[in-house]
Protein backbone atom coordinates (compact mmCIF):
# COMPACT_ATOMS: atom_id res chain seq x y z
CA UNK A 1 0.00 0.00 0.00
CA UNK A 2 1.16 3.51 -0.45
CA UNK A 3 1.35 6.00 1.74
CA UNK A 4 -0.69 9.32 0.90
CA UNK A 5 1.66 12.54 0.23
CA UNK A 6 1.78 15.56 1.97
CA UNK A 7 0.99 18.63 0.33
CA UNK A 8 2.86 21.92 1.05
CA UNK A 9 6.24 22.23 2.82
CA UNK A 10 6.92 19.51 5.56
CA UNK A 11 7.48 22.32 8.66
CA UNK A 12 4.47 24.67 7.30
CA UNK A 13 1.91 22.76 9.16
CA UNK A 14 4.36 21.95 12.32
CA UNK A 15 5.12 25.48 11.97
CA UNK A 16 2.03 27.31 11.73
CA UNK A 17 0.22 24.64 14.40
CA UNK A 18 3.18 25.34 16.57
CA UNK A 19 2.90 29.03 16.24
CA UNK A 20 -0.97 29.06 16.47
CA UNK A 21 -1.13 26.81 19.51
CA UNK A 22 1.47 29.15 20.81
CA UNK A 23 -0.59 32.15 20.35
CA UNK A 24 -3.46 30.15 21.62
CA UNK A 25 -1.79 29.80 24.93
CA UNK A 26 -0.43 32.59 24.93
CA UNK A 27 -4.00 34.48 24.79
CA UNK A 28 -5.98 31.95 27.15
CA UNK A 29 -4.83 33.62 30.26
CA UNK A 30 -5.86 36.97 29.35
CA UNK A 31 -9.25 35.84 28.47
CA UNK A 32 -9.25 33.59 31.42
CA UNK A 33 -8.14 37.12 33.21
CA UNK A 34 -10.88 39.17 31.40
CA UNK A 35 -13.64 37.17 31.93
CA UNK A 36 -13.28 36.45 35.73
CA UNK A 37 -14.93 39.09 38.00
CA UNK A 38 -12.06 40.69 39.93
CA UNK A 39 -12.33 39.88 44.04
CA UNK A 40 -12.03 42.68 46.07
CA UNK A 41 -11.59 42.23 49.77
CA UNK A 42 -13.86 43.35 52.29
CA UNK A 43 -13.39 46.34 54.55
CA UNK A 44 -11.73 45.54 57.56
CA UNK A 45 -14.36 47.38 59.74
CA UNK A 46 -14.11 44.69 62.83
CA UNK A 47 -10.56 45.34 63.02
CA UNK A 48 -11.00 49.41 62.71
CA UNK A 49 -13.80 48.55 65.38
CA UNK A 50 -11.44 46.82 67.81
CA UNK A 51 -7.95 48.93 67.20
CA UNK A 52 -11.06 51.98 68.34
CA UNK A 53 -11.79 50.60 70.92
CA UNK A 54 -7.86 49.58 72.76
CA UNK A 55 -7.59 53.25 73.75
CA UNK A 56 -10.37 53.99 75.76
CA UNK A 57 -10.66 49.93 77.40
CA UNK A 58 -7.15 50.95 78.39
CA UNK A 59 -8.25 54.16 79.85
CA UNK A 60 -11.37 52.62 81.79
CA UNK A 61 -8.76 50.14 83.17
CA UNK A 62 -6.64 52.36 84.36
CA UNK A 63 -9.32 54.57 85.95
CA UNK A 64 -10.47 51.21 87.50
CA UNK A 65 -7.62 49.68 88.93
CA UNK A 66 -6.55 53.89 90.27
CA UNK A 67 -9.75 54.07 92.19
CA UNK A 68 -11.77 50.44 92.64
CA UNK A 69 -8.42 48.82 93.33
CA UNK A 70 -5.38 50.58 94.77
CA UNK A 71 -7.08 53.52 95.73
CA UNK A 72 -4.77 56.05 94.75
CA UNK A 73 -7.74 58.77 94.15
CA UNK A 74 -9.93 59.26 97.01
CA UNK A 75 -14.11 58.62 95.98
CA UNK A 76 -14.53 62.30 96.32
CA UNK A 77 -11.82 63.39 93.49
CA UNK A 78 -12.29 60.99 91.35
CA UNK A 79 -14.90 58.13 91.83
CA UNK A 80 -14.75 54.38 89.84
CA UNK A 81 -16.16 53.34 86.89
CA UNK A 82 -19.01 51.74 88.83
CA UNK A 83 -19.78 54.98 91.08
CA UNK A 84 -20.67 56.65 87.36
CA UNK A 85 -22.44 53.67 86.13
CA UNK A 86 -24.81 54.06 89.36
CA UNK A 87 -24.82 57.66 89.16
CA UNK A 88 -25.89 57.75 85.46
CA UNK A 89 -28.73 54.71 86.35
CA UNK A 90 -30.17 56.98 89.27
CA UNK A 91 -30.44 59.80 86.80
CA UNK A 92 -32.01 58.34 84.29
CA UNK A 93 -34.44 56.78 86.66
CA UNK A 94 -35.44 60.20 88.77
CA UNK A 95 -38.65 61.48 88.77
CA UNK A 96 -38.00 64.82 91.18
CA UNK A 97 -36.98 66.48 88.25
CA UNK A 98 -35.22 66.67 85.04
CA UNK A 99 -33.63 62.89 84.49
CA UNK A 100 -30.88 62.14 82.09
CA UNK A 101 -32.71 61.60 79.12
CA UNK A 102 -33.92 64.76 79.23
CA UNK A 103 -31.01 66.37 79.52
CA UNK A 104 -29.53 64.76 76.44
CA UNK A 105 -32.82 65.49 74.49
CA UNK A 106 -32.45 69.57 75.33
CA UNK A 107 -29.26 69.67 74.70
CA UNK A 108 -29.44 67.94 71.35
CA UNK A 109 -31.75 69.44 70.64
CA UNK A 110 -30.29 73.07 70.92
CA UNK A 111 -26.87 71.80 69.42
CA UNK A 112 -28.62 70.90 65.98
CA UNK A 113 -30.79 74.04 65.84
CA UNK A 114 -27.67 76.17 66.82
CA UNK A 115 -25.76 74.26 64.16
CA UNK A 116 -28.29 74.12 61.41
CA UNK A 117 -28.41 77.55 61.36
CA UNK A 118 -24.71 79.13 62.10
CA UNK A 119 -23.54 75.95 59.16
CA UNK A 120 -26.43 78.31 57.00
CA UNK A 121 -24.45 81.37 57.27
CA UNK A 122 -21.45 79.93 57.43
CA UNK A 123 -21.94 78.27 54.04
CA UNK A 124 -23.38 81.42 52.46
CA UNK A 125 -20.98 84.24 53.87
CA UNK A 126 -18.09 81.95 52.68
CA UNK A 127 -19.29 81.57 49.57
CA UNK A 128 -19.55 85.22 49.25
CA UNK A 129 -16.08 85.90 50.42
CA UNK A 130 -14.44 82.78 48.08
CA UNK A 131 -15.77 83.43 44.97
CA UNK A 132 -15.90 87.77 45.34
CA UNK A 133 -13.07 89.94 45.33
CA UNK A 134 -14.75 92.95 46.82
CA UNK A 135 -16.50 90.83 49.21
CA UNK A 136 -13.47 89.23 50.38
CA UNK A 137 -11.66 92.91 51.29
CA UNK A 138 -15.09 94.28 52.53
CA UNK A 139 -15.59 90.96 55.12
CA UNK A 140 -12.80 89.01 55.66
CA UNK A 141 -10.94 91.20 58.16
CA UNK A 142 -13.89 92.01 59.93
CA UNK A 143 -14.64 88.14 60.18
CA UNK A 144 -11.22 87.32 61.03
CA UNK A 145 -11.38 89.51 64.03
CA UNK A 146 -14.69 88.76 65.31
CA UNK A 147 -13.48 84.70 65.29
CA UNK A 148 -11.11 85.56 68.38
CA UNK A 149 -13.88 86.70 70.84
CA UNK A 150 -13.66 83.71 73.15
CA UNK A 151 -17.68 81.52 73.62
CA UNK A 152 -17.72 83.46 77.14
CA UNK A 153 -17.07 87.02 75.95
CA UNK A 154 -20.82 86.56 73.82
CA UNK A 155 -22.48 85.68 77.15
CA UNK A 156 -23.45 88.76 78.88
CA UNK A 157 -24.22 90.83 75.14
CA UNK A 158 -26.35 87.89 74.50
CA UNK A 159 -28.23 88.16 77.68
CA UNK A 160 -29.02 91.95 77.52
CA UNK A 161 -30.32 91.34 73.66
CA UNK A 162 -32.25 88.14 73.85
CA UNK A 163 -32.82 87.51 77.86
CA UNK A 164 -32.25 84.15 79.24
CA UNK A 165 -34.62 82.48 76.61
CA UNK A 166 -33.79 79.68 74.25
CA UNK A 167 -32.97 82.29 71.65
CA UNK A 168 -29.88 83.40 73.29
CA UNK A 169 -28.45 79.58 74.13
CA UNK A 170 -29.11 78.90 70.40
CA UNK A 171 -27.37 81.66 68.91
CA UNK A 172 -24.28 81.23 70.78
CA UNK A 173 -23.86 77.48 69.44
CA UNK A 174 -25.05 78.73 65.96
CA UNK A 175 -21.79 81.34 66.59
CA UNK A 176 -19.65 78.37 67.18
CA UNK A 177 -20.96 76.60 64.36
CA UNK A 178 -20.76 79.53 61.95
CA UNK A 179 -17.13 80.32 62.05
CA UNK A 180 -15.56 76.82 60.55
CA UNK A 181 -17.93 76.61 57.67
CA UNK A 182 -17.02 80.00 56.93
CA UNK A 183 -12.87 79.70 56.91
CA UNK A 184 -13.26 76.42 54.80
CA UNK A 185 -15.61 77.17 52.23
CA UNK A 186 -14.00 80.81 51.50
CA UNK A 187 -10.77 79.20 51.69
CA UNK A 188 -11.84 76.08 49.02
CA UNK A 189 -13.73 77.72 46.79
CA UNK A 190 -10.78 80.16 45.88
CA UNK A 191 -9.05 77.23 45.10
CA UNK A 192 -11.60 75.90 42.52
CA UNK A 193 -9.48 74.32 39.41
CA UNK A 194 -10.49 77.43 37.11
CA UNK A 195 -10.68 74.94 34.40
CA UNK A 196 -13.91 73.62 35.67
CA UNK A 197 -15.08 76.72 36.55
CA UNK A 198 -14.72 78.02 32.63
CA UNK A 199 -16.24 74.87 31.61
CA UNK A 200 -19.14 75.40 33.57
CA UNK A 201 -19.37 78.81 31.68
CA UNK A 202 -19.24 77.36 28.42
CA UNK A 203 -22.46 75.13 29.28
CA UNK A 204 -24.09 78.14 29.89
CA UNK A 205 -23.66 78.26 34.06
CA UNK A 206 -23.83 81.45 35.54
CA UNK A 207 -24.09 82.54 39.24
CA UNK A 208 -26.20 80.45 41.87
CA UNK A 209 -26.49 77.61 38.85
CA UNK A 210 -22.60 77.81 38.78
CA UNK A 211 -21.85 77.73 42.74
CA UNK A 212 -24.69 75.04 42.95
CA UNK A 213 -23.39 72.63 40.17
CA UNK A 214 -19.63 73.02 39.49
CA UNK A 215 -18.02 75.21 42.36
CA UNK A 216 -19.62 73.61 45.36
CA UNK A 217 -18.75 70.18 43.94
CA UNK A 218 -15.72 70.66 43.67
CA UNK A 219 -15.12 71.96 47.00
CA UNK A 220 -16.83 69.36 48.56
CA UNK A 221 -14.33 67.80 50.56
CA UNK A 222 -12.97 70.40 52.16
CA UNK A 223 -16.84 72.14 52.78
CA UNK A 224 -17.78 68.65 54.89
CA UNK A 225 -14.68 68.94 56.91
CA UNK A 226 -15.81 72.35 57.91
CA UNK A 227 -18.83 70.70 58.62
CA UNK A 228 -18.00 68.26 61.12
CA UNK A 229 -15.71 71.15 62.86
CA UNK A 230 -18.75 73.54 63.05
CA UNK A 231 -20.43 70.24 64.84
CA UNK A 232 -17.86 69.74 67.15
CA UNK A 233 -17.45 73.57 67.84
CA UNK A 234 -20.99 73.72 68.49
CA UNK A 235 -20.74 70.98 71.41
CA UNK A 236 -17.95 73.29 72.65
CA UNK A 237 -20.29 76.12 72.97
CA UNK A 238 -23.20 74.22 74.55
CA UNK A 239 -21.67 74.42 77.98
CA UNK A 240 -21.32 78.13 77.61
CA UNK A 241 -24.54 78.61 76.25
CA UNK A 242 -26.40 76.51 79.28
CA UNK A 243 -24.54 78.98 81.62
CA UNK A 244 -27.52 81.19 80.58
CA UNK A 245 -29.53 80.43 83.14
CA UNK A 246 -30.01 77.08 82.29
CA UNK A 247 -32.69 74.67 84.20
CA UNK A 248 -32.21 72.16 81.86
CA UNK A 249 -29.26 70.62 79.63
CA UNK A 250 -26.15 68.77 80.10
CA UNK A 251 -23.69 71.85 80.64
CA UNK A 252 -26.17 72.65 83.84
CA UNK A 253 -25.79 69.59 84.62
CA UNK A 254 -22.40 70.33 84.88
CA UNK A 255 -23.03 73.25 86.51
CA UNK A 256 -25.71 71.37 89.21
CA UNK A 257 -23.38 68.94 89.99
CA UNK A 258 -20.26 71.13 90.89
CA UNK A 259 -22.61 72.99 93.60
CA UNK A 260 -23.64 70.15 94.99
CA UNK A 261 -20.39 68.61 94.82
CA UNK A 262 -21.17 65.72 92.81
CA UNK A 263 -18.39 64.69 90.93
CA UNK A 264 -19.71 61.53 89.64
CA UNK A 265 -22.47 63.54 87.81
CA UNK A 266 -19.72 65.09 86.56
CA UNK A 267 -18.02 62.42 84.92
CA UNK A 268 -21.25 61.25 83.80
CA UNK A 269 -21.86 64.46 82.40
CA UNK A 270 -18.56 64.60 80.71
CA UNK A 271 -18.96 61.02 79.38
CA UNK A 272 -22.34 61.39 77.96
CA UNK A 273 -21.15 64.90 75.70
CA UNK A 274 -17.89 62.95 74.38
CA UNK A 275 -20.58 59.84 73.36
CA UNK A 276 -22.99 62.66 71.58
CA UNK A 277 -20.20 63.95 70.11
CA UNK A 278 -19.12 61.23 68.43
CA UNK A 279 -22.20 59.96 67.07
CA UNK A 280 -23.19 62.91 65.49
CA UNK A 281 -19.50 62.96 64.11
CA UNK A 282 -19.85 59.58 62.50
CA UNK A 283 -23.40 60.70 60.78
CA UNK A 284 -21.58 63.17 59.37
CA UNK A 285 -18.72 60.77 58.05
CA UNK A 286 -21.63 58.66 56.36
CA UNK A 287 -22.75 62.01 55.18
CA UNK A 288 -19.76 62.44 53.78
CA UNK A 289 -19.14 58.98 52.35
CA UNK A 290 -22.12 59.59 50.01
CA UNK A 291 -21.39 62.95 48.94
CA UNK A 292 -17.70 61.84 47.90
CA UNK A 293 -19.67 59.02 45.95
CA UNK A 294 -21.58 61.36 44.08
CA UNK A 295 -19.70 64.07 43.58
Amino acid sequence: MSTPARTGAPGAVDAGSATGGDSARNDRPHALAGSRPRRTLPAPRWGRLALALVVPVTLLSAWHLATAVTGVFAPHQLPAPASVWQAAVELATWDRGPNLWTHVQISTQRVLLGFTLGAALGLAVGAVVGLSRLGDALLSGTFGAVRAVPSLGWVPLLVLWMGINEDSKVTLIAIGAFFPVYTTVASALRHVDKHLVEAGRAYGLRGTSLLVRVQLPAATPAVVSGLRLALAQSWLFLVAAELIASSMGLGFLLIDSQSNGRVDRILLALVVLAVLGKLTDALLGMAERRLLRRF
